[in-house]
């Protein structure tokens, strides 16, 4: 019998109409075969991280269910990325959408290809708003803090939350 694991998610977007890419991105994911959406946050807007010269974004965070390995998630979120037209950009550049990989219960993992858990989450508000709306008790396998400890330390300065979740 195959294991199931629950992992995190986030979804950005900030081209185009961001809200029904973000709701096409949970469709897509949550059609494949190996992987079931378990529930999704609010969705959050936020300045651009990094590269700061571009439209706000619009942000969630999604849990989902599968049995697929840590890299054949990731292949398949990149091709749910290509599928909704992301193109490759500048880094931090804007995207139609963007799916990382955040948490993966307590599963570290480092390869040229994957770091989980995501190496910048603990310092992103737009990351850690929506996982402490639906995992507040989720831990950081690394730093043995929980996800409401971790976004009490950063400064969510500009962030917005929307009111309905995408999936619930």
């Amino acid at each position: 019998m195959e294991s199931v694991s629950s992992v995190l998610l986030c979804l950005g977007s900030n081209l185009g109409d961001r809200l029904t890419m973000l709701k096409r991105a949970i469709q897509l994911l949550g059609g494949h075969a190996s992987v079931r959406v378990v529930r999704s946050s609010s969705v959050y807007e936020s300045e651009p991280w990094g590269l700061t010269d571009q439209p706000k974004y619009f942000n969630i965070v999604v849990e989902i269910e599968t049995v697929l390995t840590p890299l054949e998630l990731l292949k398949t979120v990149k091709d749910v990325e290509q599928q909704l037209g992301r193109q490759p950009s500048e880094k931090w550049g804007p995207r139609s959408i963007d799916i990382d990989l955040i948490l993966w219960g307590s599963h570290c993992m480092r390869t040229p290809e994957l770091t989980i858990p995501h190496q910048l989450f603990r310092d992103r508000a737009f990351v850690l708003a929506p996982l402490a709306e639906i995992a507040p008790a989720a831990v950081d396998p690394e730093s043995g803090m929980t996800v409401t400890a971790l976004a009490g330390r950063v400064d969510a300065g500009g962030l917005v939350q929307i009111a309905d979740p995408l999936f619930s």
